[in-house]
């Protein structure tokens, strides 16, 4: 197998991951607004993030998705932390497992970081409670 292949395999295999994860719609909305400028990045992320990194065997899914949720809010990546609690109750994390990951943040990062990320996760349960009735 050379390279390209390798590539190839990772990329398609990250795709599958992202979309399991996050929700294909979300995925093909991202992908779909992809201009040749960010291109490069998308693909990156799409092969080392989701099918280098979130395809190991070391941790499960529910285990990832709450480590990011902790260090997206030390890094203080609202938009990434909003999509990653999507992902997190896609991948059986409970709205009270994110509160305590988000309340042993305020502790360990800081309680500003906290405060806003509890904001954006509450928003986004609200959001996926809303897309879910019928």
């Amino acid at each position: 197998m050379d390279t390209n292949d390798t590539h190839t395999t990772t990329y398609e295999e990250g795709l599958a991951v992202r979309k399991e994860v996050l929700g294909a719609s979300h995925v093909e909305r991202s992908l779909g607004q992809v201009s040749e400028f960010s291109r490069p990045i998308q693909e990156l992320v799409t092969e080392y993030c989701w099918g280098a990194v979130w395809t190991r065997e070391g941790l499960d899914r529910r285990s990832r998705s709450l480590i990011n949720l902790a260090m997206l809010t030390a890094l203080n990546r609202p938009h990434e932390l909003g999509v990653h609690v999507r992902g997190a109750i896609n991948n059986g994390v409970s709205e009270q497992e994110i509160q305590e990951v988000l309340m042993q943040t305020a502790i360990y990062v800081g309680v500003p970081a906290a405060l806003e990320s509890f904001r954006i996760a509450e928003k986004a349960l609200n959001e996926i409670k809303v897309s879910q009735t019928p």
